[in-house]
């Protein structure tokens, strides 16, 4: 059976906004009583008393003793108001009980005996589907929670509300035997690795070594692969030896050292040393002999 609260609540005069608002800056909380056949009740409750009690897990859960003016009754909460700024309760509304009453209730699930779980030893996580299920049961005897128990599952069983052994009197709303929890194969994320700042600068330097520097002397064969003229720096480029062209030593061309041309030496041309021409010297034993 749940636990149990006791309260203490007195009688409200004044009823409206404003007069919850004076009780409120008293350190009161207003509340109301339903239920049972029997006619609203408004009362007050000590403010600081009702914040203890309603941080504790299953505040709504929880069977109250009520005691107001002498008169005592069994009442369960219903529905509890805070304040949205400071997270105090401003109003408190709680549903009147008899032996008999048979209340509808959310009531939390309990998973044990995970390490029983063959699945959950192989890594399998157990997925909790439904953590709270609503029950029909007596207003005098709601559960704490429900347990229900993973042993024996594998991976891709499941646990169904039919498979849970309720206490007596404890009823599903729903009329399907429902999934509460499974048990599932893990999920494996795999990352790729990312080369270090080492691991880079070590390819780079790699990739810089292997290309040629500039001006280098190509390897042995490389330039019977290239095309002729392909090379910087391979004969008949700018700036070698000529060979036989433009700026070659001329061999008969324009410039050259005349041979027997318009320049040239004179051979028995015009201009040339007469022999025995006009002006030339005479020849000994002539008339001058006479």
């Amino acid at each position: 059976m749940a636990e149990t609260s006791a309260f203490n609540g007195e009688l409200r005069g004044n009823l409206g906004r404003g007069a919850s608002r004076d009780l409120r800056r008293q350190g009161h909380v207003p509340a109301n009583v339903y239920g049972d056949g029997k006619g609203n009740l408004a009362i007050t409750l000590d403010g600081a008393q009702v914040a203890r009690e309603i941080v504790k897990p299953g505040f709504t859960n929880r069977l109250c003793d009520l005691v107001v003016n002498g008169e005592k009754m069994r009442v369960l909460p219903r529905e509890v108001q805070v304040d949205p700024v400071f997270d105090k309760p401003i109003h408190v509304d709680f549903m009147r009980l008899s032996p008999t009453t048979r209340v509808r209730i959310y009531i939390p699930m309990t998973f044990v005996d995970e390490d029983q779980s063959p699945g959950v030893k192989r890594g399998g996580i157990l997925n909790v589907v439904r953590r709270d299920v609503e029950f029909f049961c007596r207003a005098d005897a709601i559960p704490e929670s429900i347990r229900a128990s993973a042993a024996g599952l594998e991976i891709g069983d499941s646990i169904h509300i039919d498979d849970i052994k309720l206490p007596p009197g404890v009823v599903a709303t729903i009329k399907r035997n429902f999934t509460v929890a499974t048990v599932t194969a893990p999920t494996i994320h795999v990352e790729e690795e990312k080369p270090t700042a080492a691991a880079e600068g070590a390819l780079a330097e790699g990739a810089e070594g292997a290309a040629p520097a500039e001006g280098a002397a190509p390897a042995a064969g490389e330039d019977d692969k290239k095309p002729e003229g392909a090379s910087k720096g391979a004969a008949g480029a700018k700036g070698a030896a000529p060979a036989g062209g433009k700026s070659a030593a001329p061999a008969g061309g324009k410039g050259a050292a005349p041979a027997g041309g318009k320049g040239a030496a004179p051979a028995g041309g015009k201009g040339a040393a007469p022999a025995g021409g006009k002006g030339a010297a005479p020849k000994t034993g002539g008339k001058d002999k006479k």
